[in-house]
C-alpha cells in the first residue's frame, strides 16, 4: 500500500529557512552532530561549492566532523547501467534500517560533456528508502572525475559519519577503469552483475574483477533464476584465476533479487564477516589510513591543475600554444611541455 503521508507544511517551512540562513561553521557542524537532515545537505552543498569564498568555511566544518568518533561501513556499489543499482541500493538500504542501522546513499549521477547539467533523479528512483527518517541520500553530479564519483564525495562521506549514518553507500555512474576512483574510497567493494545479458563475458575483465570484494549477481528471478545460477558458477571459477588479496578475503559470488528481496541479507552477513576478518588482521584500519593519503594526494593534483588554471598568464600563453596546434606549427605534446616550462620559470 502506498505511502500517503505528507510532509507537513511547518516542517517544510523549517527546511526552507535553514537552506537560506547563512550558517557558521560552528552551528553547521553542530547540525550535523545533532543528525539534522537539512544542516547536513546544506554542509555538502557548500562542500560542493566552487566559490572561493565558500572554501575555508567547507574546511572548518570538515576538520569538525573528521574530529567525532564514529563506527561506519563505507561500502562501493558499482555496476553497468541497467544492472539495477538504484532498486538494489534501495532494497538494501531499508534492509539495513530495518534493522537499526543509519544509512547515507551518496549518488552519482552522471554529466552531461555538453550541456553540463546532472538529472539528479536517485531520491525518485529510490522513493520508499527517501522517506525513511533512517537515511539520507543525497545525489550529486560527477562533474569531470574519473570513475563516475564526485570531486567531493570523500568529503560527504566523513560528514554523513558524523551525523551517525553508520553505513554509507556510494553508487557509481558505471563500470570503467577508472572505477579505482570509488575503490580507493571505501572498505568493501561490490560489484553488481547481470546474467543471460552477455554480460559474463564483460565482467571477466582484470581490473575491475580483482577490485571486487564479492559479486552479486542481481535480477536473479524469474525465468532469469538459471541463468543467474549458472552465472556465479562461472564468476566463481574466474575469481580463482586472480592471486590472493593483501587483506587475506576470499571474493565470493552470490545471486541475489532486489525485486523479490532474496540474497540481500545474506550480502550484509558477508560485508559484516569481511568487516570482522579485516579488522582482525589490521587491514581495516591500514585501509581506511590508505583512503587518506589517497585524499590527499588527490586533492593536490586538483589545486595544482586549479591553481594553474586561474592564472592569467597560463591562459594567455594556452590560447597561443592552441592557435599554433590548429595551425599544425607544433605538436600537443611539445606543446605542453612549453607551457609547464613558461609558467613553472614564473614561480
Amino acid at each position: 500500500m502506498a505511502d500517503n503521508k505528507k510532509t507537513p507544511p511547518d516542517t517544510i517551512s523549517k527546511i526552507k529557512a535553514i537552506r537560506k540562513q547563512e550558517l557558521s561553521a560552528d552551528a553547521l557542524a553542530q547540525g550535523i552532530f545533532d543528525g539534522n537532515k537539512a544542516m547536513l545537505a546544506k554542509a555538502i552543498t557548500l562542500l560542493e561549492s566552487t566559490k572561493a569564498a565558500h572554501f575555508e568555511k567547507a574546511n572548518a566544518v570538515i576538520e569538525k566532523c573528521l574530529a567525532q568518533p564514529t563506527n561506519s561501513i563505507r561500502l562501493g556499489i558499482t555496476g553497468v547501467p541497467g544492472v539495477g543499482k538504484s532498486s538494489f541500493i534501495e532494497t538494501l538500504g531499508k534492509t539495513l534500517t530495518d534493522q537499526g542501522n543509519k544509512v547515507a546513499v551518496l549518488a552519482v549521477d552522471p554529466t552531461s560533456s555538453l550541456s553540463k547539467g546532472s538529472i539528479l533523479g536517485d531520491k525518485t528512483r529510490m522513493e520508499t528508502l527517501a522517506k525513511d527518517p533512517n537515511a539520507f541520500i543525497r545525489p550529486s553530479p560527477s562533474g569531470t572525475s574519473l570513475g563516475g564519483v564526485a570531486q567531493k564525495t570523500r568529503e560527504s562521506i566523513i560528514l554523513c559519519e558524523a551525523a551517525g549514518y553508520n553505513v554509507i553507500l556510494v553508487e557509481t555512474v558505471g563500470v570503467g577503469q577508472s572505477e579505482i576512483a570509488v575503490h580507493s574510497m571505501v572498505d568493501f567493494f561490490l560489484l553488481l552483475k547481470l546474467s543471460g545479458a552477455g554480460d559474463e563475458l564483460q565482467g571477466i575483465k582484470r581490473g575491475i574483477m580483482e577490485m571486487a570484494d564479492a559479486i552479486a549477481i542481481n535480477k536473479a528471478d524469474g525465468s532469469n533464476l538459471e541463468h543467474a545460477k549458472l552465472a556465479v558458477t562461472e564468476f566463481s571459477r574466474a575469481l580463482h584465476l586472480y592471486p590472493p588479496k593483501a587483506n587475506g578475503w576470499t571474493p565470493k559470488v552470490i545471486k541475489c533479487s532486489a525485486v523479490e528481496n532474496t540474497g540481500i541479507e545474506e550480502i550484509w552477513e558477508m560485508v559484516q564477516q569481511f568487516v570482522e576478518h579485516t579488522k582482525e588482521n589490521g587491514f581495516f584500519e591500514k585501509n581506511r589510513q590508505q583512503q587518506n593519503k589517497n585524499w590527499f594526494l588527490q586533492t593536490v593534483d586538483e589545486y595544482i591543475k586549479q591553481f594553474f588554471h586561474q592564472k592569467a598568464s597560463f591562459k594567455k600563453q594556452q590560447a597561443k600554444l592552441l592557435t599554433e596546434i590548429e595551425a599544425h606549427k607544433i605538436s600537443p605534446f611539445y606543446a605542453a611541455k612549453i607551457l609547464l616550462d613558461k609558467i613553472t620559470e614564473e614561480l
